[in-house]
C-alpha cells in the first residue's frame, strides 16, 4: 500500500461501524512497524479527537511490540552472537526509538580506555583490575541497591546513563568491554546473582561485578551454593550464552513491572520471553 492509501486507512479508525474499524485495525496490524512514522504523524495531527488518539496510540504500541518479538526471535535464530543488538532490542521496548549505534559508541569508549592500559604479559588478574578501574574508578559505575527492581536496571541506555544497574546489568557492560579486548570472559547464571568468568584452559576465575569487580574462585561459587541450600549444578560455574543473559534480563523485566503492579507490561514481556524459550 501507498502512503495515501494508509493514511485513508487510518482515518477509518473512529468510524460509526465497529466492524469497519476492526477490519481497519487488522489491516494496518498486517502492515508491520514500517506505518508507525505515519501513524505518528497522523496522531500528531488530531488533537481534537482523543478517541481517534487513543486508538492510534493503542495501535502504535501493538506494533512496537510485535517488532520488539520479531527482532529478538529473528536475533536468537541467527545464532544470538551479538550480545548488545540483543541488549538494544531489549531497550527497545520501552524506547523504541533508541539508536544501537550510541550504545556501541559507549562501549567503544570504554574499550579504548582500558586498551590504553593493558599489556599483553599482564597476568589475568591484573588484566582485571585495569578494567576495574575503567568501569568503576573513571566511568563510575555503582550497583542500583536503593531501586533494584528498577525497570530501568533492565534498560541498557538508561544503566549507560544513570551509570548505575542490578548485577546482570552490570555484568552485560563489563562482559562486552573485556569482549571488545579480546578478553575471554562469559557471563555465569548464579542462583540470585549474576557474576562474570575468566575462562581459559590454563587459568579460571571469577568476578563479582556487583562487588566493585572482586575476584573470587570456584570454591567460593561452591560455598555460596550450599549457603542458598541449592544442590550444585555444572551452570553455577560455566559460561553461559548471550540468550541465557538477555532471557535472564527479561525474567528481571517481568519482575520490576509486577513490582510496580504494571501487569499489563508484565504479561507482555512474558510473552517476548515464551517467544524466544
Amino acid at each position: 500500500m501507498n502512503e495515501s492509501e494508509i493514511k485513508a486507512l487510518v482515518t477509518l479508525l473512529d468510524d460509526e461501524d465497529s466492524e469497519v474499524v476492526q477490519h481497519v485495525e487488522s489491516r494496518l496490524r498486517t502492515l508491520g512497524g514500517s506505518i508507525i512514522p505515519l501513524l505518528e504523524d497522523h496522531w500528531q495531527g488530531n488533537g481534537l479527537n482523543p478517541i481517534l488518539q487513543k486508538k492510534i496510540e493503542d495501535l502504535i504500541h501493538d506494533l512496537q511490540y510485535n517488532t520488539v518479538i520479531d527482532r529478538l526471535v529473528a536475533w536468537k535464530n541467527n545464532g544470538h552472537e551479538d550480545l548488545l543488538e540483543g541488549m538494544w532490542i531489549v531497550a527497545t521496548y520501552q524506547y523504541p526509538d533508541l539508536n544501537i549505534d550510541k550504545l556501541r559508541q559507549y562501549i567503544n569508549d570504554m574499550y579504548f580506555d582500558a586498551w590504553l592500559e593493558l599489556r599483553e604479559d599482564m597476568h589475568p588478574h591484573d588484566q582485571i583490575r585495569v578494567l576495574n578501574q575503567i568501569f568503576f574508578d573513571k566511568y563510575k559505575y555503582l550497583p542500583n541497591t536503593k531501586n533494584f527492581h528498577s525497570v530501568a536496571n533492565s534498560m541498557l541506555n538508561q544503566v549507560f546513563d544513570l551509570k548505575k544497574g542490578n548485577p546482570i546489568s552490570l555484568c552485560v557492560i563489563y562482559l562486552l568491554m573485556a569482549r571488545r579486548l579480546g578478553l575471554p570472559v562469559s557471563g555465569v547464571n548464579l542462583p540470585s546473582l549474576f557474576v562474570l568468568t575468566y575462562k581459559t584452559p590454563q587459568i579460571q576465575f571469577y568476578i563479582n561485578i556487583f562487588n566493585r569487580g572482586l575476584i573470587f574462585s570456584k570454591v567460593d561459587i561452591s560455598n555460596y551454593i550450599k549457603q542458598m541450600q541449592l544442590k550444585p549444578q555444572d551452570s553455577f560455574f560455566q559460561p553461559c550464552s548471550n540468550l541465557d543473559i538477555v532471557s535472564r534480563v527479561l525474567r528481571n523485566l517481568i519482575v520490576s513491572f509486577e513490582k510496580i503492579s504494571d501487569l499489563e507490561r508484565a504479561k507482555e514481556v512474558e510473552s517476548i520471553l515464551k517467544a524466544i524459550s
